[in-house]
């Protein structure tokens, strides 16, 4: 967990070197970002991934004052009692909506919806070549809050809740034995995500005046 958030100050220590205030070319439409983050699974799947971190980047578009994009990576791993450890990736993308349409008020409060492609690897401790595979998608929803350090800067917080869709990848502690299973899945199993991470607005892309 410490190097995850070593890379997250780096970033941040970097970024403040770039932090004078962005030309906005009208409107907030066009404003592209990019961040590292942490990532904290709080529970898993048949408590599995109880206790799951990781690291991810992402990058924002802005469609409009109160329409926001995020395009995120993620990478988490955790344990299944002493004998076994799951490993999943994230790629995908949120919309996210603001209560305020201010560029950078100190505390920028939102929701957010979207969709990620998720790849799932169970494997024993003992013996890597015991495992199993899992390729899905998913759907996620939450909420999230920007703490504006400077106009350009912010440290964002999200908690939310990923639906996973197709099968479902079981993995059961028995005695010093891991057993492995997939079943057909409802879509309402699933987990919750928490990401800390620190993002940087790099330029206006296009005009957005009022006309």
């Amino acid at each position: 967990m410490k190097k995850y958030l070593g890379m997250i100050f780096i970033f941040s220590f970097c970024s403040f070197g770039y932090s004078q205030k962005i030309n906005l070319k009208g409107q907030q439409g066009g404003l592209l970002s990019a961040g590292v983050r942490t990532t904290m699974n709080v529970f898993g799947h048949h408590n599995q991934g109880v206790s799951a971190f990781g690291a991810g980047g992402q990058f924002r578009l802005q469609f409009a004052n109160r329409v926001n994009s995020e395009w995120f990576f993620d990478y988490t791993r955790g344990s299944i009692g002493d004998i076994g450890n799951r490993t999943d990736w994230h790629v995908g993308w949120s919309v996210m909506y603001y209560f305020t349409d201010k560029i950078s008020p100190p505390v920028k409060p939102y929701i957010l919806a979207g969709h990620c492609f998720d790849r799932t690897v169970v494997r024993d401790n003992r013996d890597p070549s015991i495992q199993m595979v899992k390729n899905s998608s998913a759907i996620q929803a939450g909420a999230g809050v920007h703490f504006n350090l400077t106009e350009r800067l912010d440290i964002t917080l999200v908690t939310n809740y990923m639906f996973h869709l197709g099968k479902d990848l079981h993995a059961h502690a028995h005695g010093d034995e891991l057993h492995l299973e997939l079943k057909k899945g409802t879509g309402i199993e699933g987990h919750v995500l928490i990401n800390l991470g620190i993002n940087f607005k790099i330029a206006d892309l296009w005009d957005t005046k009022k006309k």
